[in-house]
């Protein structure tokens, strides 16, 4: 079932989402949810918190990707109560980062270009491991939403304050996109 995105401005976004039991019946369901409402918008990337569910679930699709990354061919993944233990500040790359959740939007953010995870697999097995490249910079950017951060946090507060007047569009309703989306704004 292709769910509503949640946009800019809801409450959602900004708590930090709690560990999910992976023996919930209803996980499985959710996952699969959470791949078509992705697929809908065109994403690489969606977190359980941007569907309005307030728990550790991240779908990452660069399938997409394939043409400039050949190395995704195929790669669709979900990752379960996710976890950054720490990133390599060593090397940082700065690119265009645009979210679902704030459509029609997108800034130049500075990210770690290596970082060490833990997560569950689809079939909650556990994994520890160093992933670079933009990968990780996919993870980083939905495991931020886990952690009710959102990319515009990550900008300059010049630019911040730039774009400060779209944002309040979109909380206001004011922007098109292709796909369902749940706004603050009352119509």
């Amino acid at each position: 079932m292709i769910l509503p995105i949640y946009t800019y401005g809801q409450p959602v976004l900004r708590k930090v989402a709690q560990d999910v039991d992976p023996s919930d019946a209803s996980l499985p369901q959710l996952i699969s949810d959470m791949y078509e409402t992705l697929d809908n918008a065109g994403g690489v990337g969606l977190a359980a918190p941007q569907i309005g569910k307030s728990i550790r679930v991240v779908v990452i699709d660069l399938d997409v990707l394939k043409d400039e990354f050949p190395e995704y061919k195929g790669f669709r993944h979900v990752f379960v109560n996710p976890h950054i233990i720490e990133a390599d500040d060593k090397e940082k790359e700065t690119l265009e980062e645009g979210c679902l959740s704030i459509p029609g939007l997108s800034e130049n953010v500075t990210r770690p270009k290596r970082i060490h995870v833990t997560y569950l697999d689809d079939d909650f097995q556990p994994h520890d491991e160093w992933v670079d490249g933009y990968l990780a910079r996919v993870m980083q950017h939905e495991f931020d939403h886990l952690e009710g951060v959102m990319y515009v946090d990550r900008v300059s507060p010049l630019r911040k304050q730039l774009i400060r007047n779209k944002l309040r569009g979109i909380m206001q309703g004011k922007f098109r996109c292709g796909y369902r989306v749940k706004t603050i704004h009352k119509k």
